[in-house]
């Protein structure tokens, strides 16, 4: 399989875990496990799925100057990333993520972003021959909007495709969306951005229209077990998601969006590469943790294998 080139700029964050028997309620103190110490961060998370189904991956974004920090550089490099342009922001903290982790497999997750809100434009523009080199860029809402506008800017003038997972979920201004090729969003992210309920395939196959009809070529709404709504500005179509057990759904829609973007960068055609990326992320809810659940393009080529439809 050729290797085709990703860039990747967003969050780093290191996800302390704690499984719970059920998310809290407002109030509710519970006992959990002892904590787990576990890399995370959408972008990063992103990036080594990307990077783990084949892709050469650049990861642009910032880390704070603590042991955190020392901890997520060794890992990213260790999985094979390119960080030339991972910076390190002194008297800054990292990203943390705390997260409740229910027996149902469902989490409730609380970002302190730390260094990821210091990712600026200007450090997108030193790094402008990374993108001029990819066939895809990436980015995510956990670093500022300016930042991640002009990312898409400065790929769209590269040549390159863009690739936007807007989450968390917020409001996006027109010209943002007007620079992305590529939306993949969740019921509740594509709820906040068209205003329509995401309730039934329906009303996902009509805000995905929606959607397309604001700047993406394609867009994709993740739907958990009833699979994902594929959509261009005249068509959508529905994909059924792989039934297995669930284990941990955190990461699930990064391993989606990583192998995604790896498929979509070979030429694949959307559904044939929405396909793959469902496989992706059936294989990482089986496993608990972010980054430990993101399988290798042969555990998806294995598993495609036994679910020939």
């Amino acid at each position: 399989m050729p290797q085709p080139i990703i860039t990747v700029v967003g969050s780093s964050n290191t996800d302390l875990v704690v499984r719970v028997p059920s998310i809290p309620q407002p109030g509710e103190t519970l006992l959990g496990s002892d904590v787990q110490r576990v890399p995370g961060g959408k972008g990063a998370n992103q990036a080594v799925a990307a990077r783990r189904i084949g892709a050469e991956v650049h990861f642009i974004g910032c880390l704070g100057d603590d042991d955190f920090g020392d901890a997520m550089a060794t890992h990213l490099a260790c999985e094979g990333l390119r960080l030339d342009h991972l910076a390190r922001v002194a008297g800054v903290p990292s990203g943390i993520a705390l997260i409740a982790l229910a027996a149902s497999g469902e989490n409730s997750i609380i970002v302190a972003p730390g260094a990821n809100a210091h990712l600026t434009p200007a450090a997108i523009d030193s790094a402008l021959p990374v993108l001029q080199a990819s066939q895809m860029v990436l980015a995510q809402l956990e670093i500022p909007l300016a930042t991640v506008r002009h990312t898409f800017a400065l790929a769209r003038q590269a040549g390159a495709r863009t690739l936007l997972n807007p989450a968390p979920a917020q409001p996006l201004a027109a010209d943002l969306l007007a620079l992305v090729d590529v939306l993949v969003c969740n019921e509740t992210e594509a709820e906040s951005l068209t205003g329509m309920p995401v309730t039934d395939l329906a009303s996902a196959a009509g805000a995905a229209r929606a959607l397309c009809e604001r700047g993406p070529s394609l867009t994709i709404i993740t739907l958990g077990a009833k699979g994902c709504m594929v959509a261009a500005k005249d068509a959508a179509m529905h994909l059924p998601a792989f039934s297995v057990p669930v284990v941990d759904s955190t990461a699930a829609g990064d391993a989606f969006i990583g192998a995604l973007a790896c498929r979509l960068a070979l030429g694949d055609a959307p559904a044939d590469a929405a396909r793959y990326a469902s496989a992706a992320a059936a294989l990482s809810v089986g496993i608990m943790g972010a980054q430990p659940s993101l399988p290798t393009g042969d555990q998806v080529a294995a598993f495609l294998s036994q679910h020939i439809s």
